[in-house]
């Protein structure tokens, strides 16, 4: 009986701890969302620098004013088919949490959508699928009206060895000479 009332307390709690806003957006006509809190800010497609010797969802860095931000492609993080860009594609700056602290990335979708304020008693847990499947980044499954909208547990999404890869290129292009330094030394 005990047992029974520490799993009801565990669920309500998972319940209240998933419950707040998140900001929906769409990748090949699925919809997503991240709890805004992790969210920077949202800014549409600019020029991506690309960084050598990386893996292909990592698209490169932008430089938003004055920050270098390595950037990661959802679709392709995901296993999806690329697609162009275009005009509703946009970079969703959030802050995740990796080993030495939080690290600001960007990520690529397909459009944003909205902000919903989305219920507790209205996310269900991830649905086991029978197999190997890493669903471990996946917080739950809201149900909405007009579907179901998967809810990201943006820290996981990518690995503690990806989270360390994506901060290495940031050093790495970080450490690199800024044009001025460059046109400097050759005056």
């Amino acid at each position: 009986m005990t047992e029974q009332v520490e799993t009801m307390d565990q669920a309500v709690k998972a319940m209240g701890e998933r419950e707040g806003k998140y900001l929906t957006f769409t990748l090949a006509n699925e919809e997503y969302g991240i709890g805004i809190l992790k969210i920077k800010e949202i800014i549409g497609m600019m020029p991506i620098t690309p960084v050598p010797q990386t893996p292909e969802f990592v698209k490169g860095v932008i430089n938003l004013r004055g920050k270098v931000i390595p950037v990661v492609d959802l679709r392709l993080r995901f296993g999806m088919e690329e697609i162009e860009y275009t005009e509703r594609t946009c970079i969703i700056v959030v802050e995740i949490a990796g080993q030495a602290g939080t690290v600001l990335i960007g990520i690529v979708v397909d459009s944003v959508s909205e902000v919903l304020n989305i219920k507790g008693e209205d996310i269900e847990d991830t649905p086991t699928f029978g197999t190997k499947l890493n669903t471990d980044y996946i917080l739950g499954m809201a149900k909405m009206e007009g579907g179901v909208k998967i809810l990201l547990d943006i820290d996981r999404v990518l690995t503690g060895e990806e989270i360390s890869l994506v901060g290495q290129v940031k050093k790495n292009v970080d450490s690199l000479p800024q044009e001025e330094d460059v046109q400097q030394g050759n005056s």
